[in-house]
């Protein structure tokens, strides 16, 4: 299950290529998640489809980054809509990304304690 959410080859890549500082990593995507979570809320809240359109994009890349691939594509698909000023659809994707993010997190977060044993 957790394949679908989570690509473990990107995952392994960045711990070799970060060795100690990998949880770091976890930690700072986790942190700037939110606030991109946050931004995401704000921008559909003021009806600013610019705004939201860049903080999906945003967020869109390092989801793809983390080996994210099904949080990464829900991006991709908000700021297509913020692109086409289509905000009427954004809040039920926008509920799709907060819970994929969800199930995201709680991966990141055993592979976080897998990484400390």
């Amino acid at each position: 299950m957790s394949d679908i959410h989570l690509d473990h080859s990107v995952l392994s890549a960045l711990r070799d290529v970060m060795e100690d500082e990998f949880t770091v990593l976890l930690d700072t995507f986790l942190a700037d998640s939110v606030e991109r979570l946050r931004q995401i809320q704000q921008a559909l809240a003021a009806s600013d489809s610019q705004t939201l359109r860049l903080a999906a994009h945003s967020f869109k890349g390092s989801c793809s980054n983390m080996g994210a691939p099904v949080l990464s594509g829900l991006c991709k698909q908000l700021e297509d809509i913020a692109r086409r000023e289509q905000l009427a659809d954004a809040p039920a994707l926008i509920r799709q990304i907060e819970e994929e993010f969800l199930v995201v997190c709680s991966l990141l977060q055993e592979e976080r304690q897998g990484q400390k044993r």
